[in-house]
């Protein structure tokens, strides 16, 4: 399976960096490729939103509070709600051929869900699988620490013949997020408590992020067995086909 590691470059366009999701989804869908993951640190900071945040009275109202914090507002390629992250998170963009349409949802969630929580516990964090009250884009298949603060949100995307599995882990910058977080749920009136707001870092001060994406990247290779690739220009025009699909117009 391609792994492919990095993000576009200093200063990229978030937009284009989400959209290579779906360039990968589909590709896939097409046949043109095969399975492959992509591992990265955004190199700014975002807030990521669901397509059904779009439709709530208050997500002008809440585009414009992450701008006015300082953070880039996307729309995400799978399902869920507003996640936020910055240079201190991991994105691991997975994606693969389905068979028979929708097949294999839960599992997925309840196979990668552990494999993080595997991880997480190797840095020191005690590590959970399942939903945290109040927590931002809240999903039954979490990874949290000690039942109390989300640490990892997964989500998926499905098309014909493809999928595609998102992960977002926070490892530092809780404290930057919270407040945040906290002006978004309000705006859209969706439900939403600060205190669940974590990061490995605030669970285990000593951990380097540098060793955790090294033990994600080997615990896929475990699983699958990654050739490393890089991102080819075609891959990357067919995300810039799809950027407006995934950019947040001013409002």
């Amino acid at each position: 399976m391609e792994l492919f590691r990095g993000a576009l470059g200093v200063g990229s366009d978030q937009a284009l960096e989400v959209a290579v999701a779906h360039a990968m989804l589909r590709r896939v869908s097409g046949g043109e490729a095969g399975p492959a993951v992509r591992v990265y640190r955004p190199d700014t900071r975002v807030v990521a939103f669901g397509r059904r945040d779009t439709l709530l009275p208050g997500f002008p109202a809440a585009v414009r509070a992450v701008r006015d914090a300082g953070f880039t507002p996307v729309l995400r390629a799978p399902g869920g709600r507003a996640v936020a992250y910055t240079e201190r998170s991991l994105v691991v963009d997975h994606v693969g051929p389905d068979p028979g349409y929708l097949a294999g949802m839960d599992e997925r969630f309840v196979g990668y869900a552990e494999l993080w929580a595997d991880v997480l516990r190797k840095h020191g964090v005690g590590a959970q699988v399942g939903a945290v009250p109040g927590e931002y884009c809240p999903g039954a298949h979490s990874v949290n620490a000690r039942g109390r603060v989300k640490l990892v949100g997964t989500a998926q995307r499905m098309v014909r013949g493809a999928w595609l599995f998102s992960a977002v882990a926070i490892f530092g910058d809780d404290e930057l997020l919270r407040p945040l977080l906290t002006d978004v749920y309000r705006h859209l009136e969706l439900p939403f408590d600060d205190d669940s707001v974590g990061s490995v870092t605030a669970e285990s001060p000593g951990a380097s992020l540098d060793e955790f994406e090294a033990d994600v990247v080997a615990a896929y290779d475990e699983r699958y067995g990654l050739v490393p690739a890089h991102l080819t220009d075609d891959l990357v025009g067919k995300a810039r086909d799809l950027v407006a699909d995934h950019r947040v117009a001013d409002r």
